[in-house]
């Protein structure tokens, strides 16, 4: 890895700090963050170059459609490499995780998804009109081949792993009955391929999309199914209908909808879909011991179950019937939901040593970790930052030209990890997390926000921050 040449080329500065992301989703890529003195921008490092290729171009022609995507700031093909605009950390899914802590999915979220909506169909109808996949990557439809390939990966790397018996030569015929029916749907939009909560970036107010290098020409369901269906968020079943019909509504706006074949034809490619997704999670969680992969099989369990009498097409593909009532049968699957549940709250406290001794836990289970963050550039010995405080812009902008500042925080997430791991594992309920430095108000609170969003980053969990000095 050396992105030297290609980020000087860019912004004309030698690069001044630069840092691997920590690895999210199932993708071989990896990010780093790459600053200079008066710019910053993500490296991308992807051997694969077709799907290099398919990305920066379609990223180019969606950038004239005037969409939402990461500008291309510079590309080395023959070294797998290009560099991305910096849209930050927080993606829809991150938001949604911490917004429904002690929430329900309120109206704030929809009216959220709804905007996502709204996107979507600008990708799919307006992108679509004239798209070109020359390089589209790996294929320029999703054609039933393409079906079969998603089809066959589910039995391969879910069914086999998760051991549940078939009859090979009726399951293959299934497959290719339920192809035939999915094809009789008009295919001549974008189809994103991954449209879902992780891949939406949230950004200055703004709704950016990334991840969309494997689009091709399909239906217009699929992706609608890949946003709603999503395992992990969860989204309750009411408001996915409501959601539906809201695509639909938004939908006629450009062109005559037959309710009820979309309908139909939309519960098909949402099974599709989850099949798909199934497959991904038995590659990556049974095969390559991945526990997030793990831990979303029983939510997409439960959406084969809501599913399952509602797919009316099920009843011609016996078969495939008998397969996902195994399926959802099986407790072994559900098991996995104790693992996601969630029970462990971390409690991450900022706090000043000049003002107090560490913060009480208040949970009675006492241990967990204290860092001290004296020894980290202080903003507070500048007249420009006393009334400031960690979370303010110029006290953060100060703290981040500091490459020792990020270094300490990679470096005390790397000795909790383990640990956070460890109390999952064994059902533990809390674990706090202490940040502290002279008076509580700048290092340690910055500490506090940038370690919190790490966390949530990796796991997905309930966190409690709190800033004892801040008034």
């Amino acid at each position: 890895m050396n992105f030297d040449q290609l980020f000087f080329f860019y912004a004309n500065e030698p690069i001044e700090h630069i840092e691997l992301l920590p690895k999210s989703g199932g993708s071989y890529r990896k990010y780093y963050r790459i600053k200079g003195k008066t710019k910053c921008c993500l490296g991308v490092e992807n051997p694969d170059r077709k799907e290099n290729s398919a990305f920066i171009d379609y990223t180019r022609q969606f950038e004239k459609l005037g969409l939402n995507v990461p500008k291309i700031l510079a590309e080395n093909i023959d070294e797998n490499q290009y560099l991305i605009e910096d849209l930050g950390d927080e993606t829809l899914y991150s938001y949604l995780v911490k917004y429904r802590i002690g929430r329900d999915f309120d109206e704030h979220l929809i009216e959220t998804y709804k905007s996502v909506i709204r996107h979507l169909l600008k990708f799919q109808i307006e992108a679509g009109k004239k798209f070109d996949y020359t390089h589209a990557y790996p294929k320029a439809e999703f054609d039933k081949e393409s079906m079969l390939w998603d089809l066959n990966y589910f039995k391969y790397h879910f069914l086999k792993l998760a051991k549940i018996p078939f009859d090979e030569y009726g399951l293959e015929k299934d497959f290719h009955a339920f192809a035939n029916f999915l094809l009789t749907e008009p295919s001549e939009y974008f189809m994103c391929r991954d449209f879902q909560s992780r891949n939406i970036m949230l950004h200055n107010e703004e709704m950016y999309f990334i991840d969309y290098q494997g689009g091709r020409k399909g239906a217009l369901q699929y992706d609608l199914a890949s946003l709603l269906y999503q395992a992990k968020a969860d989204i309750p079943h009411n408001i996915r209908e409501q959601l539906l019909r809201f695509y639909i509504a938004e939908l006629r706006n450009y062109q005559d909808v037959d309710e009820i074949l979309f309908k139909k034809q939309y519960y098909g490619l949402v099974f599709i879909r989850m099949l798909q997704t199934l497959g991904a999670y038995g590659f990556r969680g049974f095969y390559e011991k991945k526990d997030h992969f793990l831990k979303s099989i029983p939510f997409a369990v439960d959406n084969l179950e809501y599913l399952f009498e509602r797919f009316e097409f099920l009843t011609e593909t016996p078969v495939l019937r008998d397969v996902i009532t195994k399926i959802i049968n099986n407790q072994n699957l559900r098991h996995q939901k104790k693992l996601s549940s969630n029970n462990l709250m971390i409690t991450i406290n900022s706090f000043s040593f000049k003002k107090g001794s560490y913060p009480e836990d208040l949970s009675g289970n006492g241990g967990g970790f204290v860092f001290d963050c004296r020894g980290l550039p202080n903003p507070g010995r500048y007249e420009a930052y006393k009334a400031l405080n960690g979370k303010d812009e110029p006290v953060k902008k100060y703290l981040e030209q500091h490459s020792e500042v990020a270094d300490f925080i990679d470096n005390c997430y790397n000795v909790v990890v383990d640990s956070i791991q460890n109390y999952i594992a064994r059902d533990f309920r809390n674990l706090q997390i202490n940040f502290g430095c002279t008076g509580g108000q700048h290092r340690s609170v910055y500490c506090v926000e940038k370690f919190s969003k790490k966390i949530l980053q990796n796991f997905d969990m309930q966190i409690i921050v709190n800033h004892r000095e801040q008034k």
